[in-house]
């Protein structure tokens, strides 16, 4: 199983959070970016329809494959500022 971690760090004036070398849009405190990263990790355990999708990789190629909608990888968020892990909830949970 693939596993996605976002972390939370300081970027562009503010705060954002990141996957690899991909960041989000910066929010203005540290804990926006938080609540903003584990909404979307959250978001990443829903599983939805199969389909064909295409994605570009880092050396900017792009790749056709079948994803299967139930194929959910396991999510994490990490704090970069506090050194913590915190759980992938959904703020609503």
């Amino acid at each position: 199983m693939v596993k996605v971690v976002y972390e939370v760090v300081q970027h562009d004036g503010g705060w954002a959070y990141r996957l690899g070398d991909v960041y989000s849009e910066a929010f203005p405190t540290h804990s926006e970016a938080l609540e903003a990263a584990r909404i979307v990790a959250a978001e990443q355990q829903v599983g939805g329809d199969s389909a064909e999708i295409s994605w570009q990789d880092d050396k900017g190629k792009w790749h056709e494959e079948y994803a299967e909608g139930g194929d959910r990888p396991e999510t994490e968020v990490v704090d970069g500022n506090w050194k913590t892990h915190q759980p992938a909830t959904s703020p609503r949970a």
